[in-house]
C-alpha cells in the first residue's frame, strides 16, 4: 500500500514503465542478428577458465559492436587467450554442466508476517516492497537481472581495461562465469549469509567480479573509499561484520592488517592488484580465491541463489556523514535491479540491442552514483565498461576518453569545473585567431541553446561554428561520440552549466540519495530544462512539505528506490522514513508547473541568522563564483549570527601527481588579476602580501552580489580569502568533492570568529 498523502503538498508521479518479460520470452530477429543464433538454453554454471579474455589492440565502440555481431567479445573458439588481469594465459574450458534456468528466483512478493515493514535495521532482515498501482512491475534478483542479461548480450563485451597499453575486454558471459567462481571462493573462505565483503580498491574488473560474486553467494557488497584511513575501514568492516575484505595494493592490505584484531568477523582478505609482501595466513591473491573455490560444487552456488528474495539486503552504501559515525544504507535486491532499469532509462541509457552504450568507469564505486551507473545498469542494458587508470582525476582521465571514447559519461560538478578550467588554460594560451574563433563559436553556440534548446534544426552559423571549431574541442576532450553528459551529487554552478552549453555539451542533471538508490529524478535529451534536477522517475513519487510563499520545501520520496533502512541504527531511519513510508531527504528545492525540480539547499544548510532570517547558502554563493571567476570555493557564515560572512578561496593549479591544490593560480585566476591591475601569479602573493587590487575587485563584485538581494540580512559584509583550496585530504571536501561546512567551520574558526569579534568592538 501507497501512503495516504495527508502532509501539505499533493504527490507528484509519473505513470510507471510497461512490466517486465518474462523469463524466457523469446528474442526478437533483430536479436538474432545482432548475437549471431538464438539460444536455446543458458548454462547455470561452468568450469571456464578465470580470465579467458579476447585480445585486441583497438577497443571496440558501439557501432562496431553492432556491426561485428557474434564475433565481439566472441567465446566460441577454444583456443589459448591471454589474461592481462592475472599475468597468466589460461585456456577456456567448456561448460561442465548447464542447467536450464525456465523460473529462476520467483518474483512473487513474499507474504511473511514480519515483512509487512517497510523498513528494517537487520542486515538479514526483508521489508514490504513498495508494490502499487502506480508501480506493479513484478521485482527480481540481481542474479535473475544478470542471467536474463546472457540471453541477450553474452557475447558482447562487457569490461574493458588497459594493460601494456593494449585494451583487453571480456565478454557478459565471462564475467557471469567468472563472477561465479569468485562467489564460490567467498563461500570457501567462510562468507555467511547477511555478511559483508568489503571492498577497498580503484575501479576495476576484479571490483565489478567481487561485487557480483558477493550477491551471488548471498552476502553483501560493501565499497569502502581509497581515501579512508584504517581507522574508518575498521568502523565500517566490523559494522557490516564483514567476512571477508578484498583490496587492491600492498597499501590497502597494510590497513586492514593494522585492524584486523579489531574485526571479529573478519575471516580472510583478498588482493589483486599486487602481490602479498610475503606469505601470510588467511591473505589470499584473487587466483587463490578461484581456486579455492573449485572445492565448492556448483549446485552449492545454485541453491544459495535459489533461496535469494528481491527484498533482501545485498549493497551497503556508507555515508560520509558530516557528524558522527557514517551510515551504512541498506539496499535491496529489488533496490538495485528496479533502479538499474527504470532509473536509467529516465536517463535515455539504450539497451545494447538499439546501441552499446560505452562508458568509462572512474567514480568511487564506493559511491551510489558510480556503482548504479558502472556496475548495476551496465549489466541490465549491456553496457560496454572501461576502467580508468587510477590516476584518472590526476589528469589520465582525458587520455582514456580518448580512447575509449564513450557514449555516456557521468561527472561530479568539480570534475566538469577541472575539464572548464583546463580549456580556458588551453584557450588563454592559443594564438588571438584560435581564441577568437573559439570565443565566437561559443557565443554564437550558447544563445541558440539558450534561445531555441529544443529546436533540431540549428541556423548555419551554429552549423558551422559546431564543424568549424566546437566539434574537435569535444573530439579533442574525448566526447566525439558522447550523447549523454551526466552530473551529480553536489551542486553545479550555473557559469559551468552555460559552458558546457556552449560547446554544445548538454550536462545532464540527476537528483538522488544513497537512501534512494541513486536516482530519484533524471535529466535526459528529451526530459532537460538549464538549471533543474529533471523530473521524477516514472514509476516514483515525490512531494515538498512546509513549503514557504515560493513554494519551497523539503523534498520527500516514494517507490521502488527506496532504501530499506540504516543498518543497525534505528533510531536514524525514523528519522529518515516517516510513519507514512516516505523519505525526508533533507534537501530543499521547488517543482515548475512541469514537474521539474529546482534544487535550493539543504534543510541542516540553512542559515538561521540572530535576527531569525532564514538564508539559503547556496544561491549567495554561487552569485559570487559567478561574479568573480578568480574565485574557487566560498562558502556563506552567519548561523546564529547577527551578519553574514564568507569564506573565499581562490582557483589555483592541481599538482599533476596528488591532486593537492597548488600556489600557483590558474590562467583564468591570473587573467582576472591581469584585467584589475595586479602581477599576481600565486595564492601568496595576493593574500599575503594582500593585493589591494584583487581585493579591491573582490570587494566590488561582492557589493554587485549584495544589490541584487532581496533585503539586508542577505548582505556579505566581512569575508576572507584563505591561503589554500578546498580539498579532499584538507578535509573541507568529501570524496565526492561536495563542501563538509561543519568541517570547514572547525577548522578556520579563528578566522570565522575574527569577523564577529571586530564587530563587537
Amino acid at each position: 500500500m501507497g501512503p495516504s498523502g495527508s502532509l501539505q503538498a499533493p504527490p507528484t508521479s509519473a505513470p510507471c514503465p510497461p512490466p517486465l518479460p518474462t523469463q524466457g520470452q523469446p528474442l526478437t530477429v533483430g536479436d538474432c542478428a545482432v548475437f549471431g543464433e538464438c539460444p536455446q538454453q543458458m548454462p547455470r554454471s561452468s568450469e571456464a577458465g578465470y580470465c579467458c579474455l579476447s585480445r585486441d589492440s583497438n577497443m571496440p565502440n558501439s557501432r562496431d559492436a553492432q556491426q561485428q555481431g557474434a564475433d565481439v567479445g566472441t567465446t566460441q573458439d577454444n583456443s589459448q587467450t591471454s589474461s592481462l588481469i592475472d599475468g597468466r594465459t589460461l585456456s577456456k574450458e567448456s561448460p561442465s554442466h548447464g542447467l536450464a534456468l525456465s523460473a529462476p528466483e520467483k518474483a512473487s512478493p513474499p507474504s511473511d508476517a514480519a515483512e509487512d515493514a517497510l523498513w528494517t535495521t537487520r542486515a538479514d532482515g526483508r521489508v514490504r516492497l513498495r508494490l502499487e498501482p502506480l508501480c506493479t512491475q513484478l521485482p527480481y534478483t540481481v542474479h535473475r537481472m544478470f542471467y536474463e542479461a546472457l540471453d541477450k548480450y553474452g557475447d558482447l563485451s562487457a569490461l574493458g581495461f588497459k594493460c601494456k597499453n593494449k585494451w583487453e575486454r571480456i565478454s557478459y558471459y565471462q564475467y557471469y562465469l567468472i563472477a561465479r567462481k569468485v562467489a564460490k571462493g567467498f563461500l570457501k573462505l567462510g562468507l555467511e549469509r547477511a555478511h559483508s565483503v568489503a571492498i577497498l580498491g580503484f575501479n576495476s574488473p576484479e571490483w565489478f567480479f567481487s561485487a557480483v560474486g558477493t550477491v551471488f553467494a548471498g552476502g553483501i557488497v560493501t565499497g569502502i573509499y581509497t581515501t579512508s584511513s584504517p581507522e574508518a575501514c575498521q568502523y565500517i568492516a566490523h559494522d557490516c561484520r564483514a567476512n571477508v575484505v578484498v583490496v587492491d595494493t600492498q597499501k590497502q592490505l597494510e590497513k586492514i592488517l593494522k585492524i584486523w584484531k579489531d574485526l571479529p568477523h573478519l575471516k580472510a582478505v583478498v588482493i589483486y592488484k599486487e602481490p602479498p609482501p610475503k606469505k601470510m595466513a588467511n591473505v589470499y591473491t584473487m587466483e587463490e580465491l578461484i581456486e579455492l573455490g573449485q572445492e565448492v560444487p556448483e549446485e552449492a552456488l545454485d541453491a544459495i541463489i535459489d533461496t535469494q528474495q528481491p527484498n533482501q539486503c545485498c549493497v551497503l552504501v556508507y555515508t560520509s556523514g558530516t557528524t558522527g559515525n557514517p551510515k551504512g544504507v541498506m539496499l535491496s535486491q529489488d533496490n538495485i535491479t528496479w533502479t538499474a532499469r527504470y532509473g536509467s532509462q529516465a536517463g535515455d541509457i539504450q539497451p545494447a540491442e538499439v546501441q552499446q552504450e560505452v562508458v568509462v568507469s572512474y567514480l568511487p564505486l564506493s559511491h551510489i552514483a558510480a556503482q548504479i551507473y558502472d556496475l548495476w545498469t551496465g549489466i541490465q542494458w549491456g553496457a560496454q565498461v572501461c576502467f580508468a587508470d587510477p590516476d584518472a582525476l590526476k589528469g589520465s582521465l582525458v587520455n582514456t576518453l580518448r580512447e575509449v571514447e564513450p557514449t555516456s559519461h557521468m561527472g561530479v560538478p568539480r570534475v566538469w569545473e577541472k575539464i572548464m578550467e583546463r580549456i580556458q588554460e588551453v584557450a588563454a594560451q592559443s594564438g588571438f585567431i584560435r581564441r577568437k574563433m573559439l570565443l565566437w563559436a561559443m557565443s554564437v553556440t550558447l544563445e541558440q541553446n539558450l534561445t531555441c534548446p529544443s529546436n533540431d534544426l540549428k541556423p548555419f552559423t551554429s552549423r558551422l561554428a559546431d564543424y568549424l571549431v566546437l566539434a574537435r574541442v569535444r573530439q579533442a576532450l574525448g566526447f566525439a561520440k558522447c550523447q549523454k553528459n551526466f552530473y551529480g551529487a553536489a551542486p553545479m554552478t550555473a557559469e559551468t552549466q552555460r559552458f558546457f552549453l556552449g560547446l554544445n555539451i548538454r550536462l545532464y542533471a540527476g537528483y538522488g540519495l544513497s537512501e534512494s538508490t541513486g536516482p530519484h529524478f533524471m535529466s535526459s535529451p528529451y526530459n532537460y530544462r538549464l538549471y533543474s534536477s529533471g523530473r521524477v522517475v516514472p514509476g516514483c513519487r515525490v512531494k515538498l512539505v512546509n513549503q514557504d510563499a515560493d513554494g519551497i520545501g523539503e523534498i520527500c520520496l516514494w517507490g521502488r528506490t527506496i532504501f530499506m533502512g540504516y543498518l543497525n541504527m534505528e533510531d536514524k531511519t525514523c528519522e529518515a522514513i516517516d510513519s507514512e513510508g516516505w523519505l525526508h531527504t533533507g534537501d530543499m528545492g521547488r517543482l515548475d508547473a512541469d514537474g521539474f525540480l529546482y534544487i535550493t539547499g539543504r534543510l541542516k544548510e540553512l542559515i538561521i541568522t540572530a535576527g531569525g532570517e532564514n538564508v539559503p547558502p547556496v544561491p549567495i554563493e554561487e552569485a559570487v563564483k559567478t561574479e568573480l571567476p578568480i574565485i574557487s570555493s566560498a562558502m556563506l557564515i552567519g548561523d546564529q549570527r547577527k551578519f553574514l560572512s564568507m569564506l573565499l578561496t581562490l582557483k589555483c593549479t592541481l599538482d599533476p601527481e596528488t591532486s593537492e591544490p597548488t600556489d600557483n593560480l590558474t590562467e583564468q585566476a591570473v587573467e582576472f588579476c591581469q584585467r584589475v591591475g595586479s602581477r599576481a601569479s600565486t595564492v601568496s602573493e595576493i593574500v599575503g602580501q594582500r593585493d589591494e587590487a584583487v581585493y579591491q575587485a573582490i570587494q566590488e563584485g561582492i557589493q554587485r552580489v549584495n544589490a541584487n538581494a532581496a533585503a539586508r540580512p542577505y548582505h556579505i559584509q566581512k569575508w576572507a580569502i584563505l591561503k589554500r583550496d578546498f580539498s579532499i585530504s584538507g578535509g573541507e571536501l568529501g570524496p565526492t568533492m561536495k563542501l563538509k561546512r561543519l568541517t570547514v567551520l572547525e577548522k578556520y574558526k579563528d578566522i570565522i570568529d575574527s569577523f564577529y569579534q571586530e564587530h563587537k568592538q
